[in-house]
């Protein structure tokens, strides 16, 4: 009887070991998974790896089309640096250069009217008045203008009282007087008008 029971306990270990090694070596049913044998690549992979090639390759010529942009666009820039700074500097050198062009008729007066012969004071004092008419021409289409002064309410930006005056036919702050002449260049105050004001 003990026989038998050893036998019968045998047999279902080696019925057990027989099923796992059935379930080692088999490759599992309907596990919906494929089985790899271990055995090279399959298309599918070798698929893939070509088109990450391919697509590595044109971000590769791609990154170097715009690497040669960047360095054009500074080349460009350097250039256009250099130019500005080339022009710049002709600009500070030659700035009065069409004044002074301008100037040169008038000196060209004034050299005639010292060398005439005759000493006719007339005709002196009409050259002189042409002269001076000839450089507020200039100055006028440079952007110079007067600043108006006498009858004016004094103002401290355009005006520079150097006299106070008691004053009872003017209003307090007028500009009653003008010393010297004061002039803005496009807008811009070069030299205040020096004034008497009434008080």
């Amino acid at each position: 009887m003990q026989e038998r029971e050893i036998d019968a306990v045998g047999a279902g270990k080696e019925n057990s070991l027989h099923e796992e090694e059935q379930y080692v070596n088999d490759p599992p049913e309907d596990s919906g998974e494929a089985w790899d044998s271990g055995g090279g690549e399959g298309p599918e992979e070798s698929q893939d790896q070509e088109n990450l090639m391919e697509l590595l390759t044109r971000e590769k010529a791609r990154s170097e089309d715009y690497f040669n942009r960047l360095a054009r666009l500074q080349a460009d820039f350097d250039n256009f640096r250099k130019r500005v700074a080339r022009e710049r500097e002709d600009l500070l050198k030659y700035a009065g250069e069409q004044v002074i062009a301008s100037l040169l008729p008038i000196m060209d007066n004034f050299e005639r009217a010292l060398g005439a012969k005759n000493n006719d004071l007339g005709k002196l004092a009409e050259g002189v008045e042409m002269i001076s008419r000839q450089i507020q021409d200039i100055l006028t289409r440079e952007g110079l203008e007067p600043i108006p002064s006498v009858g004016e309410q004094f103002n401290p930006e355009v005006h520079e009282a150097v006299m106070r005056e008691e004053n009872s036919d003017q209003p307090e702050n007028t500009v009653i007087e003008e010393f010297r002449k004061g002039y803005t260049l496009k807008g811009k105050v070069i030299r205040p008008a020096m004034v008497k004001v009434a008080v």
